[in-house]
């Protein structure tokens, strides 16, 4: 039997979905992971199976927090959804629950991320 979680996995996944929002999901290396959410490597990848692993779990969590996690939503769409099913689909599921604001939010975002339009991040 392996030893019980000595970490708070929603904190973690709000650490994890934090740095992955604002590096974007090639950006953020395990070792920055490991650094933002305090969890030692192999208890990450005990938990989350892999770094994408962690990445769905953040996108699944994100669902509930639309303020917050507008940043994961468009790392996933620009990043993983055309080339990862269960993202895109997480992606569909996460915007049809957010509503028609959604696609203008993410476009505005898109934009101030590239430093255009003068939108905000």
């Amino acid at each position: 039997m392996g030893r019980p979680r000595e970490f708070d996995i929603g904190s973690a996944v709000a650490a994890a979905a934090r740095l992955f929002a604002a590096e974007g999901y090639e950006g953020c290396s395990m070792d920055r992971l490991v650094q933002a959410t305090g969890v030692h490597r192999a208890s990450l990848y005990a938990a989350f199976g892999s770094k994408r692993g962690l990445f769905v779990e953040c996108l699944r969590t994100s669902m509930a927090d639309v303020e917050g996690q507008y940043g994961l939503l468009l790392v996933a769409l620009v990043e993983l959804a055309a080339r990862d099913e269960e993202v895109r689909a997480l992606c569909a599921q996460t915007t049809g629950v957010w509503g028609d604001d959604a696609a203008l939010e993410l476009g505005t975002r898109l934009l101030a991320r590239a430093g255009l339009n003068g939108g905000t991040s």
